[in-house]
């Protein structure tokens, strides 16, 4: 086990600090993970926990890019604001288009950028350009068709650490599984 790092203004439960401890393990090894459990027991904080680990080994390091539904986005903001205040997290809600700014102008500086599936597919380009210390698919499920573009591009995003949270790894075959694990070996 470790402790949580220090910029965390949490309390890890027991089950919650594993969870951090396993997340830290595969962020120093480069190696990708599923992090799966029942909805309300904390994967958001675990995950934000690990990128406050991240930014104390690595105070320069490019952002880590979370990938959530639209509905998600702010929330993730807000729980950022709670318990990593130290972070500096940007919310991107508008295509590269719509916005008329640059992504890398609009992220420069930024711990963690939080992003939603249908964004990522739209500007997929601008996404790909930009370098990301780690990838967090939040609610991967919404990767888990092989089949789908937001499966192609979360496969494709070039970072050095993958990362699928979710409820549900998987619904109705093996091959749900699969993908998400083919997104973040």
């Amino acid at each position: 086990p470790r402790q949580p790092p220090a910029m965390l203004r949490a309390q890890l439960r027991p089950y919650q600090l594993d969870g951090y401890s396993w997340l830290a393990f595969l962020w120093e090894h480069q190696l990708g993970g599923i992090l799966a459990d029942d909805m309300g027991l904390g994967k958001t904080l675990q995950s934000l926990a690990l990128i406050c680990h991240a930014r104390a080994e690595d105070p320069d390091g490019a952002p880590f890019l979370i990938v959530a539904p639209t509905s998600v986005v702010p929330n993730w903001a807000a729980e950022a604001a709670r318990f990593a205040p130290e972070l500096k997290v940007v919310t991107v809600q508008e295509t590269g288009a719509r916005r008329g700014q640059p992504l890398g102008d609009l992220i420069a500086g930024a711990d963690a950028v939080v992003t939603s599936y249908a964004l990522l597919r739209i500007d997929i380009a601008g996404y790909a350009a930009a370098g990301w210390s780690g990838l967090i698919l939040d609610e991967a499920q919404f990767a888990k068709n092989h089949h789908s573009k937001v499966y192609q591009c979360a496969r494709r995003l070039p970072a050095r650490f993958k990362l699928a949270i979710t409820g549900t790894p998987m619904e109705n075959n093996l091959m749900e599984l699969w993908a998400l694990l083919s997104i973040t070996s």
